[in-house]
Order: structure tokens, then sequence, then C-alpha cells
């Protein structure tokens, strides 16, 4: 069960991240935004991993094209993923965009599914399930927060399953790195994808927007938070994946939204709605039923 402490750790240091993160969408762009997750996240990854590394005697790499191909694949989708939930937030809102990322929670299973052979008991599915319909009904933005959304819905969909793309991707380059030691293979796979990702968005925003390398340069105070806070929240992710599917993993991911929704929305001076309290419930109820399957 140490993959549900894993996932349980890596929600409140995603939404700290989140948090730090969405202030530099402004001056840096959703690129430029997303290139401060990896960059200054890696150095952190780094010392994570040296910490593990130094408690797993006997760990090793094993490297091959299998494992290439899907860190790489699992980096360009988190990259696009990230991306594109800022640039949600940015045109539609934090509600809608929230509202639609969760959608990551049942691709994740069936892409799993459907391309891992991930096996779920039919209890983890009700569970997923559940918890699907409950962060929808907790989260549903209001009738006016929908109103020209439509662009907003679609980036927020498409981070949904680029996550989910991801999320199986990482699992998978876990379990291809070194079975035998998943948290030293969960690690080493945070760092090389981090590697990867600021290689790739630094040259590309150095060829085709240099005005947002500026802006997170001066913004590295800040950076640096949402760094660290990513570093962990990834090293929390990815070790929560080598031990289980991606599917149970982003299910029990979901105690996320209502720690997002106190900090986004200020929650904890307003009275949840009875569809709110409804919606959370049902989530919650999905949570122990996936953690149970």
């Amino acid at each position: 069960m140490l993959w549900i402490f894993l996932t349980a750790a890596a929600a409140p240091l995603q939404v700290a991240r989140n948090a730090l993160q969405r202030g530099l969408v402004g001056d840096a762009g959703p690129w430029g935004a997303t290139l401060v997750r990896f960059l200054f996240g890696l150095p952190f990854s780094l010392a994570i991993f040296g910490v593990v590394a130094a408690l797993s005697p006997g760990a090793a790499a094993h490297l091959s094209t299998r494992y290439a191909v899907v860190v790489i694949g699992g980096a360009i989708a988190q990259m696009a993923a990230t991306a594109s939930l800022l640039a949600a937030m940015r045109r539609s809102g934090f509600a809608v965009a929230t509202v639609m990322q969760q959608s990551s929670l049942p691709f994740a299973a069936i892409f799993g599914w459907a391309l891992l052979g991930d096996g779920l008991d039919a209890r983890a599915w009700i569970g997923i399930a559940a918890a699907t319909a409950g962060l929808a009904i907790l989260s549903w933005p209001r009738r006016e927060q929908m109103q020209g959304a439509g662009l907003g819905v679609l980036l927020g969909l498409a981070s949904g399953a680029a996550f989910a793309v991801a999320l199986n991707a990482f699992r998978e380059a876990g379990r291809a790195f070194d079975p035998g030691h998943p948290i030293f293979s969960a690690t080493a796979s945070v760092c090389i994808a981090q590697t990867l990702q600021s290689l790739i968005l630094l040259t590309a925003l150095a060829v085709l927007r240099p005005a947002a390398l500026l802006a997170v340069a001066r913004s590295w105070r800040a950076s640096l938070g949402a760094g660290f806070f990513g570093a962990a929240a990834s090293a929390c992710w990815f070790g929560a994946l080598a031990l289980a599917p991606a599917g149970p993993v982003r299910a029990i991911g979901v105690i996320e939204a209502p720690i997002a929704a106190a900090a986004g929305r200020r929650l904890f001076k307003e009275r949840l709605s009875p569809r709110q309290l409804a919606g959370g419930a049902l989530a919650a109820l999905g949570v122990a039923l996936t953690a149970l399957g």
C-alpha cells in the first residue's frame, strides 16, 4: 500500500506547485511557465535521486529501446498536458480548466487497460467511475463561467488525455528501468524526463520566444519554489506509478481537488452547497473503493 501514501503525499505538493506556477503564466506564457516546472525542479530531483540511490544497494539501470520510447513519450505528453492546462486556466478560468482536466482519471484507466494490459477488478472500476462523477459534480463551474469557454473546455480535455498518456508512459518506464527497485527506478526516470523536457523547452523558447526565457529568469525566486514542490510531487507520483496501475493512482490523487478548491477559491471561508457536499462524498467513496480494489 506504499503507492497510496505516495499518491496522498503528491497531491498537496502538486497544488503548491500549481499555485506558484500559475502566477508565472502572464509574463512567461504557458510554455515559459511549463519550463519552470522542469528546469527549476531538476536540481531538486537530482538531489532526491541521490538520496534514493544511496539507500538502494544493488539497484542498477537497465536502458533499452523500450525504456527510451516510453520515457520520451511520457516527457512530451507531460509538457503538452501542462501547457494545455495553463492555457485553459488563462482562457476560461480555474473552474472550467479544473473540471475538464479531471478527464485524465478515466482516460488513465482506459489507456492502461487497453495499451498496457493493466488488470483492474470490478471494485476498482466502480471506484474510478464514482470518483470521476464526484469530481465533476464537485467542481462543475457555474453557468456564467461556462459562457465562451469552448476553447478552454477543449484545452482542458486535451490536458486530461495528455496527462493520462504521460501517467501510463511513466508507469511503463518505471517497470522497464529496474523492476526490482521501483522507487530507484521512479526517481531516476524523473531526472531523465525533466532533463529532456528542460532541453526541449529551452531550445524551443530560445528560438521562438526569447522574451519568455527572460521572464522566467526574472522570476527565479518563485520559480525555485515551484521547482521544489514540482520535483517532490513528481517523485511521489512516479514512485506510486511504479507500484500500481495509472488508473487507481490517479483515482487516489483526486484528494488534490478539495485541496485545490480550498487554495483557489478560499472555500475555508464559504459554506459548501448541497451539490458540492454530494460530489465530495461521491469522490471520497470512489477513492475508498479504488484503494480497496
